[in-house]
């Protein structure tokens, strides 16, 4: 567990811009690592429990995306599987699998970055979280810091594509 809290001793603090800045340093360094730039936080009553971001390529997984690690790192902070009180922050709205975790793990609250019209299931192209045919449900926060959010993916694929790489 990381050590350091989320206060308010400078003033009022918009904690989920806090949270996405968090995920957002998290998407650079995938992006560092030449992994697509996405990054996931989890954090509980201020603090937080699991950082992480997309290792696909390193670990040459296809389910190691960030939310998905980040999840797994948590659970293991708390030693429970069930994320109860969590909020999970993420640069990107979150794909089929990912969704499918974080039901799974009945994390209460999910703010993410920018929209992903090819593979999001939050809002774009399915709605896995808040559906009522499943037995749990999130609080959905979108949008926060999309712009910046979306600049990094931008920025990779466009610099992927000039060195003609996949």
């Amino acid at each position: 567990m990381i050590e350091y809290r989320f206060d308010e001793t400078d003033g009022p603090v918009n904690f989920d811009q806090v949270g996405m800045m968090q995920a957002i340093r998290q998407a650079q360094l995938a992006a560092r690592a030449d992994e697509v730039p996405v990054g996931a936080v989890i954090v509980r009553e201020g603090r937080i429990l699991a950082e992480a971001h997309n290792g696909r390529e390193q670990l040459r997984d296809p389910t190691a995306h960030a939310e998905i690690l980040a999840i797994t790192q948590a659970a293991s902070a708390l030693e429970d599987w069930r994320l109860e009180g969590c909020t999970l922050y993420v640069t990107l709205e979150p794909c089929p699998m990912c969704a499918g975790a974080i039901l799974l793990a009945r994390i209460p609250r999910v703010v993410f970055g920018a929209s992903d019209p090819k593979a999001g299931a939050v809002q774009s192209l399915y709605r896995l979280l808040d559906d009522p045919r499943l037995n749990h449900r999130c609080e959905i926060v979108a949008g926060v810091l999309g712009d910046e959010c979306g600049r990094l993916l931008t920025e990779f694929f466009a610099a992927k594509r000039a060195l003609g790489k996949k």
